[in-house]
């Protein structure tokens, strides 16, 4: 007999993660879908192939597609009430920092969303509940479903009490860290960051690259779901131990 998908805590975690988020649903069942990835998914379906236009359904990929557009409306209708001076530029790069990968990932850790997911038994023996973007589309799931189950006003007190940490701590519209960099060596007469993939693991569907940047004589390391996404961890890294300027 095929073993269910794990979720990890059942109904307890299910429940506690509505305690954090201090939110209840009337319909139960769209957290429920928020929190099952695909691989628990397509496990639960037996491992049958499914015709294409059926594919994602019974997973969170369709409220993450939903949650990404309400984070994306919330956070530039916030970012619009806090900044009324600034102009498109800066209010973008508030914007990309606080909508990204990265960030999602810290907020969902932060709220233990992990701890709540659902993934299938073999994807759960490596961890993949706990890599970023696996949680960060979990969390724009749970932001969808919120919205489909009780509409904007519910998800727009969540998005700013997680979030606000994070948008207060943005003094000055963000760089991105590669750009950040760049500009910290030049400026020190020093060479350009070099840039290598160093490791790539984990399933088709979850990919982590693990990529290294060198510069100013050391070395930052940077985990992410893309390259791109590993650079940027990396220069942030490098930044980091660098003391260079805060780049969100």
């Amino acid at each position: 007999m095929k073993r269910p998908a794990v979720f990890a805590g059942e109904a307890a975690a299910v429940t506690a993660l509505q305690g954090r988020l201090g939110y209840q649903f009337a319909n139960p069942a769209l957290l429920h879908e928020a929190l099952t990835h695909r691989s628990a998914a397509h496990q639960n379906a037996g491992g049958r192939r499914r015709p294409q236009k059926a594919r994602g359904m019974g997973s969170n990929e369709r409220l993450e597609f939903i949650g990404d557009r309400v984070l994306g409306l919330l956070m530039a209708e916030w970012l619009l009430e806090r900044y009324p001076a600034e102009q498109e530029g800066a209010l973008g790069s508030r914007l990309a920092h606080l909508v990204s990968r990265v960030t999602l990932a810290e907020i969902a850790e932060r709220i233990d969303l992990p701890a709540s997911l659902a993934v299938a038994t073999h994807e759960a023996r490596v961890g993949v509940q706990s890599t970023a973007n696996v949680v960060a589309d979990a969390l724009e799931a749970v932001l969808g479903a919120i919205f489909l189950d009780g509409g904007l006003d519910p998800a727009r007190t969540i998005v700013r009490t997680a979030w606000k940490p994070m948008l207060d701590a943005q003094a000055r519209p963000p760089k991105d860290p590669k750009t950040a960099l760049q500009e910290w060596v030049l400026g020190r007469g020093q060479s350009l960051p070099v840039y290598e993939t160093i490791g790539a693991d984990g399933p088709s569907h979850a990919p982590l690259f693990v990529v290294q940047v060198t510069a100013g004589g050391r070395s930052g390391e940077g985990r992410a779901g893309n390259k791109r996404a590993a650079e940027s961890a990396a220069a942030a890294d490098l930044l980091e131990q660098l003391g260079g300027p805060n780049h969100g």
